[in-house]
């Protein structure tokens, strides 16, 4: 590793590369993920970021978040069933212990679930290696006791991570990660162990970022997904490519927001023989099987790897 480059990935030219195929000859793997988190009122305090931007007691912040448990979550569901759409959430998972009901609504979907955290209110910095442990063999433990599923797709709590993060869930049989945004199909990442995909996510599309960040209305942030889309298509012609919808219901199920929503949907779901509509750990899945080593190799080839493994000397 360098001060430049954590070496999590070998840079590798999107263009010319082996040829991806998703199932059925599909152009365009398309996955949403509903964020299902849960915000303490008062959490632990962290050296390193606050656990609420404004002073405490925010009843403001904690009341917005919750409401997306408490309405959010259920207009979103309905709204993928019109449109026979799974989703992989991205959960806390104590959220099994607060809210089971959402928990086993969709689970009753077939929903996956993937890690995102214990709470999204404890950050990953500054912890040690047994904690970092600790929150992952119970992520494991909490969903498989409450679906049945064992998790296999990782997003640290809060985007926080050590620099052991990516190593540590790789050991422990994860098939992905969500939290790198490196590009527009996936790539194997460099760990000591396993074989750790980064699942393209979307920091563009997220509607953290284009609500709060960027404060776009309903119908632009509609339009941006629906070009956003089209263009992954066009360009999955030459190589299957990845688009994932990352939500939280605070936000998009919003009434006023609902609606351009879910003409994004009708305009994407409009392409059913192009596109593999799936969950992550499908995805990961099928590039773990199909595509993995030729990845390697192509990397290889071109002249792009590069030794070590991702922050190989300060994960040492």
């Amino acid at each position: 590793m360098t001060s430049a480059d954590p070496n999590l990935y070998d840079y590798w030219p999107y263009r010319n590369r082996p040829k991806i195929e998703w199932p059925g000859g599909k152009k365009l793997a398309f996955w949403i993920a509903p964020n299902i988190e849960f915000y303490e009122f008062n959490p632990p305090v962290n050296p390193k970021r606050p656990g609420w931007p404004r002073p405490a007691p925010d009843v403001v912040g904690y009341s917005q978040r919750d409401w997306g448990n408490r309405v959010g979550h259920w207009r979103l569901m309905e709204l993928m069933d019109k449109y026979a759409l799974r989703g992989s959430v991205s959960l806390n998972v104590a959220l099994c212990q607060h809210h089971p009901e959402i928990i086993e609504a969709c689970a009753a979907r077939d929903w996956e679930f993937f890690s995102h955290g214990i709470y999204n209110t404890r950050y990953s910095y500054e912890m040690d290696e047994a904690q970092e442990r600790a929150v992952i063999e119970d992520s494991i433990r909490t969903v498989q006791e409450a679906t049945g599923q064992r998790i296999r797709g990782y997003l640290a709590p809060a985007l926080t991570h050590t620099p052991r993060t990516m190593d540590l869930i790789a050991e422990y049989d994860f098939w992905y990660t969500c939290d790198l945004f490196q590009d527009d199909q996936p790539q194997p990442l460099k760990t000591r162990s396993g074989k750790l995909v980064s699942m393209p996510y979307s920091l563009e599309v997220n509607d953290v970022i284009t609500y709060g960040a960027l404060a776009m209305t309903p119908t632009r942030y509609a339009d941006v997904l629906k070009r956003h889309f089209d263009e992954l298509l066009a360009e999955g012609a030459q190589s299957g490519t990845v688009m994932c919808i990352p939500l939280h219901a605070y936000l998009v199920s919003q009434a006023h927001r609902i609606g351009p929503f879910e003409d994004a949907l009708a305009h994407i779901t409009a392409h059913k023989d192009e596109v593999w509509f799936a969950t992550a750990a499908e995805i990961a899945g099928h590039f773990r099987e199909n595509y993995w080593e030729q990845s390697l190799a192509d990397i290889e080839a071109k002249g792009c790897k590069r030794a070590g493994t991702g922050f190989d000397d300060a994960a040492a």
